[in-house]
Parts: C-alpha cells; structure tokens; sequence
C-alpha cells in the first residue's frame, strides 16, 4: 500500500519537468508504459523487494499522470466546457477504483493465484490506454509557449475548435504568445509575481486531504467496525462508498460549469462539516447508527466539492510558462499529505478517541470555508490567459 502512494508522491514530484520537456503527449504515452510495467511486474513478481520495485514503478504513472492528464485536458478544452472536461479526469479515476472492487470480485474465486490476477489484469487497460494516446494531438499551448511551433499550434487550435474561423484561430494564437512571452522575463518559478497561485495550490491540495478523505476511503471497513458493524458487513459499506463516490461525481461534473468552482467549494465546505462533525458527535454520545450514513454525505459532499474541483482548479490558475511546475507543487502536495494520512490515521485512531479525528477533520474543513470565502477567485468560463490577468501576474 505505501510503496505504490510514494511512488506516487515522487512521480507527483518530478511530473513537471517531462511534460515541459518532452510534451504533454510523450509524457502521456509514457504514463501509459509505467503502468503495463507496474501492472506485469506486480503480476509475476517473485519476491517481496520485486513486487515493492513494481508498485512504485505504477506509483510513478499515477503521480506524473496527476500532473499532465489535467495540464493537458485544461489546454485543450474550451473555456466553457473546461471544468467538465478537466473533472474527467476524476471521474475516471473514481470510476477506476469501482472497476478494479467488480474485478477483484471476479477474480476473487480462481484459486491461490487469484491477487496475481488481480493486480496483472491492469496490464491490458494500460496498453490500451498507450494505443489510444498515439492518436492525441498535442497542446497547442505547448507548441505554442515551449516550442515555438506556431504553425503545429495553429494546426491543433484548427482540430479542436473546428467552428472557429481563421481569423479567431490567430487571435488565439497571439494571445497564448503573448502571455507567455510576457511571461518570459523571468524564467523562476518560487517568485513574487506568482505567489498566488502558488498558495492557492498548496492550500487546496492540503485541505482536500486534511477532510479525511483518503483515511476514510482507505479504512472504511475498519471506520464501520467501530461502529459495531460485522466485518462482513464492514466490507459491504465501503463498497457503497464506491457508488456513492462514482454517483456524486457525475453531479460535480455537471455542475462545476454551471455554478462555478468557488461555489462547489463552499457547497462542499459545508457538507464536510455537517457530516465530520455529526460523525465526532455519534462517536462522542454512543448514536452510533448514524454514523455509515454520515460516512455517505461526507463522500457525496467531497465529489460534488474538492473532488470535482481540485484537478481543475489548479490546472487553471497558472500561467502557459509555469502550469507544469504548479501543476506538479499541486499534486505533491495532495499525494504527500495523502501518503502520511494513511499512515499516520490508524495510530491516530487508536490513540485517540474517533470523537476526537474526526472533531479535527471537521475544524480544518472550518478553515476552508473562511479560506474558500477570503482568498478563492472564480474561474468559470474565463479563458487561461484571462485568469492569468485575474490573479495579477502580468
């Protein structure tokens, strides 16, 4: 379990630096090679320190995927449909865990092998993936910002905006030039001019697990036994986190163009702390039976809120020039604190009350809400180099 988050945490790290050097496309495709690697290697490993080297080899795709997969999304959708295109990106990743709970369930029963199975099985969804990337066109904002390509950048602008005459094509395109060669007077990224953006990823990454969310999608069962819940039962529940989770993701997606990713926030906020804090009451007076379905409204409030929003978000905020770099502190950011979360939360559980974790969870979902109110702009609809603009870096 933690060798593949750690993984992920240095993919997450270093994912910046081959999507700017490279491309977002080869770093795509690439993603796609860890994970048939990780897959196969987890699959026929022979030892304990093999199948370790796989699951942070699979961890490595997860982290750098974390990085491009939005940067890339965000630089090829249109500003409207953005937050929709970009929340995909989450959506699959939910839709993903759900799938791998059906396949382990399938597999369950073929015998002694059946976790090699388990794990080699994503080999063919990974080599499809790699198949389906050969055929993606590359960012235009690349081509454009890093390259120097105009001609491959007008080209791209031209296939995913087949409406948009000649003349609003160049426009485009000047524009995406000029904000990047405005932003060439200083290279840097940890600079003055972009501390906004900076702040604003790290805090979102950092409050999107300071919720709890990975604790409790880890340990569900583990959360239900306390309740008095069978182990048996346990398990049962947390698979309807999965639903519920895939479900409340579909409403986010939905959403997120339409009221804006500020206004999931606060929706999110507080659903995080009526359910946290009914969760620490429950615990506090012994109304245990309330507390699966609190464990519910918590998932649904995070998949409408942070979960819809915080790929997007970030992916948004940065300029042409830094977006790989801040998509990167983003997502460390997010897999660093989710990586200590999960091995920090089962101590915490049993050294201190569950009243009391899940009291904690809820203050810090306090503090998003005044930061979400204070500091959080709206970038619904406004185009990249706008938001640009919004935030003051010129």
């Amino acid at each position: 379990m933690g060798s593949a988050l750690y993984g992920t945490v240095v993919g997450s790290l270093i994912g910046g630096w081959p999507a700017d050097r490279f491309g977002r496309k080869a770093t795509l495709l690439w993603i796609g090679v860890l994970y048939f690697i990780g897959a196969v290697a987890s699959g026929l490993a022979t030892n304990v320190s093999m199948f370790i080297v796989a699951r942070v080899i699979g961890g490595l795709g997860i982290g750098i995927s974390t990085v491009a997969a939005p940067l890339f999304i965000s630089e090829i959708a249109p500003p409207k449909q953005r937050g929709r295109l970009a929340g995909m990106f989450q959506f699959n990743i939910v839709f993903g865990i759900l799938v791998a709970f059906v396949s382990n369930a399938l597999l369950a029963g073929i015998g002694v092998n059946a976790w090699r199975w388990m794990l080699g099985v994503a080999a063919f969804p990974s080599l499809l993936y790699a198949l389906f990337c050969l055929g993606l066109p590359e960012s235009p904002r690349w081509l454009l910002s890093r390259k120097g390509d105009r001609e491959g950048g007008i080209n791209v602008l031209q296939r995913i905006q087949p409406g948009a005459s000649k003349a609003e094509i160049e426009a485009e395109a000047d524009e995406i030039t000029a904000a990047s060669s405005a932003e060439g007077s200083t290279g840097l990224f940890w600079t003055r001019r972009l501390r906004k953006p900076i702040l604003l990823a790290i805090l979102i990454a950092f409050f999107n697990q300071l919720s709890g969310i990975n604790a409790i999608l880890y340990f569900a069962p583990r959360i239900f036994e306390l309740t008095g819940l069978a182990a048996k039962a346990a398990l049962l529940q947390s698979i309807g986190i999965g639903l519920t989770n895939l479900v409340f993701t579909f409403v986010g997606l939905w959403l997120i163009d339409r009221l804006g990713r500020r206004t999931l926030l606060f929706i999110g906020s507080f659903g995080y702390i009526i359910s946290l804090g009914l969760v620490a009451w429950a615990f506090f007076t012994g109304h245990l039976t309330i507390v699966p379905v609190c464990i519910f409204a918590f998932i649904a409030a995070h998949a409408i809120g942070q979960g819809a929003v915080i790929w997007v978000f970030i992916s948004e905020i940065f300029p042409n020039r830094h977006r790989a770099e801040g998509q990167a502190l983003g997502s460390f950011t997010h897999w660093i604190f989710a990586a200590l979360l999960t091995t920090f939360f089962p101590r915490m559980v049993t050294a201190f009350p569950p009243g009391y974790v899940f009291s904690f969870f809820a203050g810090m979902m306090v503090l998003q809400l005044i930061w979400v109110k204070t500091m959080v702009p709206e970038t619904k609809n406004v185009p990249l180099e706008q938001i640009q603009k919004q935030l003051g870096i010129e």
